[in-house]
């Protein structure tokens, strides 16, 4: 039997934080049809059960497109399981929209719910403060079972009950569990559960901020309901990725000079025409360098589907250089770093402070 595990697809999400208008609406479009192609994809190799582990959609307000590419989706696979369980993120808005509930679309609610094919059982919970003191005690597991259990939190090894969404790794040990599918963080990550199982966040299916780099898919869960052995494979599906590049621009004194720097890093290490690509300069410059990051992300805008360019360069600065420098730069610059501020701090604003007094737009 052949189960897919994914999480945290955030249908909707409004994706405005870095893009365009047409490239946020772009995304949102391509986010949809990742999960189509998900569904494809099992549809294609024989899955049985397709487990959501929370958030399926990012707002209350869910569109109308949305919606019913999900219901269409479930209702053009019969021969598909959908197990949907709410995140913090979803609401009962797509669920109320819908006339009846399909068939083959199963819910878990804030009590323990399993369903059973043969030997293999898919369990769920919505984790509240409601139900959190008998949460772990009222799972029972049959020990002669392979066992999935489908919860969306934050993982710990103890229980913590100040955190709503909390999931103790030490309450769920020695419970039979084979497989737990986890949703909330948006990495691919697993270890293990005790001496039978293993934990797994599938991760989202698409990045949406240079918070959500690397590969992102979701988990085939390929199971023997006769020997119950298995194995868990994950599955890239993305159709753009999410990169962040580290460029040392230390001993450049020009915006040209650190295009060279940023070209050649390229060039060593190949990405996607299509991805999307957050420059990071970092190293140290001198203060009279000049470094227009506006005019760096136009020179590499074309590059990428997007580009953004930031500098955490630190100017270096010998004090020994200003200590009698009697003009209003060195009063600035001995002013800055007899400051209590952070060296961080300390660069920023001499960096502002130099190209103000240089006469340049800040």
């Amino acid at each position: 039997m052949r189960i897919i595990h994914c999480a945290d697809l955030h249908l909707d999400s409004k994706m405005s934080t870095n893009l365009t208008k047409e490239q946020a609406k772009e995304r949102r479009m391509e986010i949809l049809r990742t999960f189509t192609r998900m569904v494809e994809y099992a549809a294609n190799n024989q899955v049985k059960a397709i487990i959501i582990a929370g958030d399926l959609f990012d707002t209350r307000n869910v569109s109308a497109t949305a919606r019913n590419m999900v219901h269409d989706a479930v209702i053009q696979n019969p021969d598909i399981d959908f197990y949907y369980l709410k995140g913090n993120h979803d609401m009962d808005s797509f669920l109320s929209k819908l006339d009846e509930i399909p068939e083959n679309l199963k819910l878990f609610g804030d009590e323990w719910q399993t369903y059973s094919y043969g030997n293999v059982t898919i369990s769920g919970i919505e984790v509240c403060a409601k139900n959190q003191p008998v949460l772990y005690n009222s799972l029972l597991l049959d020990i002669d079972k392979y066992n999935i259990v489908t919860m969306h939190g934050q993982l710990s090894d103890y229980r913590n009950t100040e955190i709503e969404d909390n999931i103790s790794l030490n309450d769920l040990r020695n419970k039979n569990i084979d497989y737990l599918a986890l949703g909330h963080f948006h990495d691919f990550s697993q270890g293990t559960l005790g001496a039978r199982g293993i934990y797994c966040y599938s991760g989202c299916l698409e990045g949406r901020g240079f918070d959500e780099c690397g590969e992102k898919g979701f988990v085939l869960i390929d199971v023997d309901e006769d020997t119950l052995d298995y194995n868990c494979k994950f599955i890239p599906i993305a159709n753009r990725d999410i990169f962040e590049v580290q460029v040392d621009v230390t001993g450049v004194m020009t915006t040209q000079e650190a295009a060279v720097k940023i070209e050649n890093t390229l060039n060593d290490n190949p990405i996607p025409s299509k991805s999307l690509v957050k420059i990071i300069l970092c190293g140290q410059i001198d203060i009279e360098t000049e470094l227009n990051t506006e005019l760096l992300q136009d020179m590499f805008k074309e590059y990428f589907y997007f580009v953004k360019i930031a500098d955490q360069s630190k100017i270096y600065v010998d004090f020994r250089d200003y200590e009698k420098d009697a003009s209003l730069k060195g009063e600035f610059i001995r002013m800055v770093m007899k400051s209590d501020l952070t060296e961080t701090r300390k660069s920023e604003i001499i960096r502002c402070g130099i190209q103000a007094l240089s006469g340049e737009e800040i």
